[in-house]
């Protein structure tokens, strides 16, 4: 179910361990952000995940702002797995 406060973003305990995702899609709101800190661009995004729009991005981007300690440990989860 998407979020009223974070339109376009879905928590489902059942996908991705519950991680926040990009609503239509499996794609964790952290995978994006941690390709954008490795330098990816949005355009580059957008061609590597075919089922994202640009508004998706926005969406995405809006999460992180302000749920930045949730992706900060997300990141750190997965990069020590």
């Amino acid at each position: 179910m998407a979020s009223e406060h974070h339109p376009g973003i879905e928590r489902a305990p059942t996908v991705c361990g519950g991680a926040a995702t990009v609503v239509r899609t499996r794609i964790p709101v952290w995978i994006l952000e941690q390709a954008r800190r490795l330098g990816m661009s949005e355009p580059e995004l957008l061609r590597a995940y075919p089922s994202l729009r640009a508004e998706d991005l926005a969406n995405a981007w809006a999460y992180v702002r302000e749920h930045g300690d949730e992706i900060e440990r997300e990141i750190a989860d997965n990069e020590s797995a």
